[in-house]
């Protein structure tokens, strides 16, 4: 009787397990203080899902396709299953990437949906990025988590690249050889890493083996780090929000993550999943079968990077090919200036939170996130950085924009040199202005109420609009964000009349926090008194 009460008495299996690892672990006390922490519900958030979905499953169809690629380039003669190939020479790594294509069960779907899945990343990381730009989201505290998203798409953009020249197909081979020919246009230290990266002259016998181990072992192995550091950071500081009522920066209003939010993001998972797969069965990408092995005496036509690496070309194919000579040594400047220029650009992108918050003076703390109307300047600034990238994306594709269009090829490389700048210019200027028009419609929504479609005539025949009061809650919306004044230098003689002379330094800030917050950079939200006075006189109509 008492053996049968003890069995009864005894806890489930998995309380069991879970008592003996909270003994151990103390998974309670975690579970306690962050299944319960509340995730705001806008779809914008879901772009950062997008992006860690698409990176496990990179994670999980690489590990597949490993399991069957031979990472060298010792020439073999393929007699695999795809006919028009038999007889031919190749190296190691083409004929595997054949062979798991038409032999491996399943290869070629995995095959497709690991590539598809990696320019998905890349994409959601880009759109991602600048939903956090625009909206001020990587403001203080959350500048190391901006680096680290950014970390995150440069590693991802070399994982992609270094991942698509696995194959050892003409296509990427070219691009070897592309960037091959970049790393001789480094002054004194160019040819030292060429030989080093390629185990001797181009193509060498070691490049396939270097990147596969940089490709599945090195930069996944940083990137996971960056991922879970940056998760590690939203649950510290607490997501951001947009402003509504009830939102503060010491609250966050949204879902609990378990189970709410798990449920949702669970689902979202297979969502991605799924959408990734049909892709990957539907549209072909990167097919080395119709473009043969690489050969260094041989250039594919139309040989294009993936979408994230054309910024990059681009930078080179409009460049003029000019070379000066110093000391015995020709310095290649037709690839070395775009290199450089991109590195600028890059980290002009990286280290954007120090320079705005050194600019504007702004130290505080910020959970709120800003509407990208509010700050017409930074809103224009991430525009025109935009308008760069797609340019010269432009210019990395020149010939299939020539060949499909029946344009000159040096009309489009001149039209992308111009555009180059005056494309951003013009984007900056026109998006300022929309950001200025749309505060002051949201002034007038605020202090007239929005319009009903409504039209009403009046005693004197007059026919007008009727508007209707907008509700507390968006009210609140409109006019929540803050009005910010910009840094003056002050005084230049101090109270014992002694003349105080301002730095360059100080004077060049001074003048970019006018861009920002200066009087024609920003509207002035209506007042409490403003709104009282048109809405207790006149009503609304």
């Amino acid at each position: 009787m008492s053996t049968a009460t003890e069995t009864q008495r005894k806890a489930p299996a998995g309380e069991r397990v879970a008592d003996w690892a909270d003994g151990r672990l103390g998974i309670y006390g975690l579970a306690k203080a962050n299944m319960r922490k509340i995730f705001p519900d806008h779809w914008s958030f879901m772009l950062g899902e997008i992006c860690l979905y698409s990176f496990i499953i990179i994670i999980l169809t690489g590990v597949y396709l490993t399991l069957f690629f031979h990472p060298s380039m010792n020439e073999v003669v393929y007699h695999g299953s795809y006919e028009p190939m038999q007889g031919i020479r190749m190296s190691e790594a083409y004929a595997s990437t054949l062979d798991i294509s038409f032999d491996v069960r399943g290869g070629l779907l995995v095959r497709q949906i690991h590539h598809w899945a990696a320019v998905i990343f890349l994409a959601g990381m880009f759109v991602h990025m600048f939903r956090v730009f625009f909206t001020g989201a990587y403001r203080k505290p959350r500048e190391i988590n901006w680096l680290f998203g950014f970390l995150l798409f440069v590693l991802g953009m070399f994982t992609g690249f270094t991942g698509y020249s696995l194959p050892d197909d003409l296509l990427s081979g070219t691009g070897v050889r592309f960037t091959q020919g970049a790393i001789l246009s480094m002054p004194i230290v160019g040819t030292y890493i060429s030989m080093f990266l390629f185990g001797g002259e181009f193509p060498g016998g070691d490049i396939i083996a270097r990147f596969y181990s940089i490709h599945i072992l090195l930069l996944p192995g940083i990137m996971l780090g960056l991922v879970v550091g940056h998760l590690i950071l939203v649950f510290f500081h607490k997501h951001t929000q947009f402003a509504g009522p009830g939102r503060t920066n010491k609250n966050v209003v949204g879902m609990p993550l378990l189970p709410v939010y798990m449920a949702k993001a669970g689902g979202f998972f297979f969502l991605v999943f799924g959408f990734i797969a049909i892709i990957a069965g539907i549209a072909s990408i990167n097919p080395i079968w119709a473009l043969g092995p690489y050969r260094p005496d041989q250039v594919s036509t139309g040989a294009q990077p993936d979408w994230y690496m054309g910024f990059a070309e681009g930078f080179v194919r409009v460049m003029p090919g000019w070379e000066i000579n110093l000391w015995g040594h020709t310095l290649v400047l037709g690839v070395l200036i775009p290199l450089v220029l991109f590195g600028v650009v890059l980290a002009a992108l990286a280290l954007y939170p120090f320079i705005e918050s050194w600019i504007t003076g702004d130290k505080r703390e910020h959970h709120i996130l800003d509407r990208p109307r509010n700050a017409p300047t930074r809103t224009a600034l991430g525009v025109a950085w935009v308008t760069i990238y797609f340019v010269m994306l432009i210019g990395g594709g020149n010939d299939i924009w020539a060949t499909h269009f029946h344009m000159s090829l040096n009309a489009i490389s001149w039209f992308v040199r111009i555009a180059f700048f005056v494309g951003p210019v013009l984007a900056f200027v026109v998006t300022r202005r929309i950001c200025l028009g749309l505060q002051r419609r949201d002034k007038e929504k605020v202090l007239h109420g929005r319009e009903s479609g409504t039209i009403k005539r009046l005693p004197h025949g007059e026919f007008v609009e009727i508007h209707e009061p907008l509700s507390p809650g968006q009210l609140h919306t409109l006019t929540a964000h803050e009005q910010y004044k910009p840094i003056e230098i002050g005084p230049t003689v101090d109270e014992n009349g002694v003349e105080r002379k301002p730095s360059a330094l100080q004077k060049v800030r001074a003048r970019l926090s006018r861009s920002y917050y200066g009087e024609n950079n920003q509207i002035a939200k209506p007042t409490a008194e403003e709104y009282k006075e048109i809405t207790s006189g006149h009503g609304h109509h």
